[in-house]
């Protein structure tokens, strides 16, 4: 003979929502268990002479209310594995934000039984006294666990187990991240009974209402359309760019093409990098966007040919940093830095040889074309130390570099730029050695430059002079005072 266990639920507020036949159910049943006794339903029952257990020395128990659910389901089955019944009877309804229901259905075996027995859920209750419309949307969020990726500002938000003060302020901060401070919410409590509260406040003050938050308290954010909102959304940004290219957007964007917006991506890429280098923080994040629009206008072009989309380029670096992570998200490990790119270089070039690429193919091949020639010099000295090409002490770079500046002084006027390149080749080569990145250094060299050379034009100018009619000397003993001043540290 099977065990059951018949599920049954008490609705969200008092006996007014009990239904008829989960009354009868409790009023005829035996061995009734209530997973707590914290229900405006439970002075009824009393009442009526109904009698039950319950779980709640479980919550003293239990540091954690998942421990206390998966307690309760392991206690319900071992008391119906020889074939008795029991009801189990939980607020509102047995499947909406019910875990302990959950684990029930997840550990039974086919030796047990289980029945569901409905209930007017707490969402039934939010729906009639908030005046919602469930097919307008809404997400059932639990306030313990909220995050902002559970945010869809153009959906009614519900959130629920908002059971006390430091839940509601975990809440708040999180809808900080997605809603003005001011933005309303609701407080909603004891939904369905006559003690029935409903309070509106700016979101800044919702853990400011201590009062208002209790094991029946939920938290409403209507849905909206303001740009304030919307406008920190990702899907908002692709709608904008699909607009934008759109039969009735903007000309110049629809023109466009992969080829004709190239060098704005290098362009873009520039002038965040200047903001890195000045640790201009708010600059640097206009200049993020400005890179960030270049890949989304290439994404929708490559969907409008049909090739593929920006949420495709998405999923493809998702499983590319977790399949070349497998320290992070798998049984790999690496402690260091230079153990990470192990695991990274040794990935990638088993996913190359997959792909069939390298079997006829160079060591110095996979850089990019257009890069930089004092980057592209970078990197293909570090593709050839990779293979054992490379100097075994930095003493003779130091006596390359002496004798590349030696074959500069003493070669002709037609091959003065073959010797120059020699000779920058191995100063890259140096700056490798001493795990320097040259195209930062020589940055760093740009900026000391120009700022000590302005310094000289200051002064000239303070003293009105022409800067093209003053000696070299005089120039010098400015930027020397440059220098000593810490101009272009």
């Amino acid at each position: 003979m099977k065990g059951k266990i018949t599920i049954v639920g008490l609705g969200a507020g008092d006996e007014d929502q009990l239904s008829l036949g989960i009354y009868k159910k409790l009023k005829n049943g035996k061995n009734i268990y209530l997973r707590t006794k914290v229900h405006p339903v439970v002075s009824f029952l009393d009442k009526e002479g109904i009698r039950y257990q319950t779980f709640d020395h479980l919550y003293d128990t239990y540091t954690e209310y998942d421990q206390v659910y998966q307690e309760i389901a392991k206690t319900l089955l071992t008391l119906v594995k020889n074939g008795e019944e029991l009801i189990y009877a939980v607020p509102g309804h047995p499947m909406v934000a019910e875990k302990s229901v959950q684990y029930l259905l997840e550990k039974k075996d086919h030796d047990i039984e289980i029945e569901l027995l409905g209930g007017e859920s707490f969402l039934d209750a939010v729906f009639r006294s908030l005046r919602i419309d469930p097919i307008d949307g809404f997400v059932f969020l639990n306030g313990e666990t909220l995050k902002r990726e559970d945010i869809q500002p153009t959906k009614h938000l519900i959130i629920s187990q908002v059971y006390d003060q430091f839940v509601a302020s975990d809440v708040k901060l999180t809808l900080m991240e997605v809603y003005p401070d001011d933005w309303p919410v609701i407080i909603a409590a004891n939904l369905g009974m006559k003690e029935e509260r409903i309070k509106e406040v700016p979101l800044y003050e919702l853990d400011r209402n201590p009062n208002e938050f209790h094991h029946l308290s939920s938290i409403l954010v209507k849905k909206t359309d303001s740009r304030e909102v919307l406008h920190s959304q990702f899907f908002k940004l692709v709608e904008i760019i699909d607009q934008l290219r759109g039969p009735n957007g903007c000309p110049w964007d629809r023109a466009q093409t992969h080829q004709s917006i190239r060098k704005n991506l290098i362009e873009e890429t520039y002038e965040l990098l200047e903001t890195i280098d000045q640790l201009d923080m708010e600059h640097m994040q206009e200049e993020l966007g400005d890179v960030l629009l270049q890949v989304m206008l290439h994404s929708q072009m490559a969907s409008e040919e049909g090739f593929f989309h920006i949420y495709d380029v998405i999923k493809q670096l998702n499983d590319k940093l977790v399949r070349r992570h497998p320290h992070v998200f798998g049984d790999e490990n690496a402690k260091k830095a230079e153990e990470a790119l192990v695991h990274w270089e040794k990935i990638k070039e088993k996913e190359r040889k997959e792909k069939g690429i390298g079997k006829n193919s160079s060591v110095l091949d996979g850089i990019p074309k257009d890069l930089p020639e004092i980057l592209k010099a970078y990197k293909l000295q570090s593709k050839a130390a990779k293979v054992g090409f490379d100097w075994t002490d930095i003493h003779h770079v130091y006596q390359k570099i002496n004798e590349e500046i030696e074959e500069v002084k003493q070669a002709k006027q037609d091959q003065l730029q073959g010797e120059i390149g020699d000779l920058l080749f191995a100063v890259i080569n140096l700056s490798r050695f001493l795990k320097i990145d040259p195209e930062a250094a020589l940055a760093m060299a740009n900026r000391k430059f120009t700022k000590r050379f302005h310094y000289i034009e200051e002064q000239l100018k303070k003293k009105q002079l022409d800067i093209r009619e003053v000696s070299l000397d005089m120039m010098d003993q400015l930027w020397n005072e440059a220098k000593s001043l810490g101009r272009g540290e």
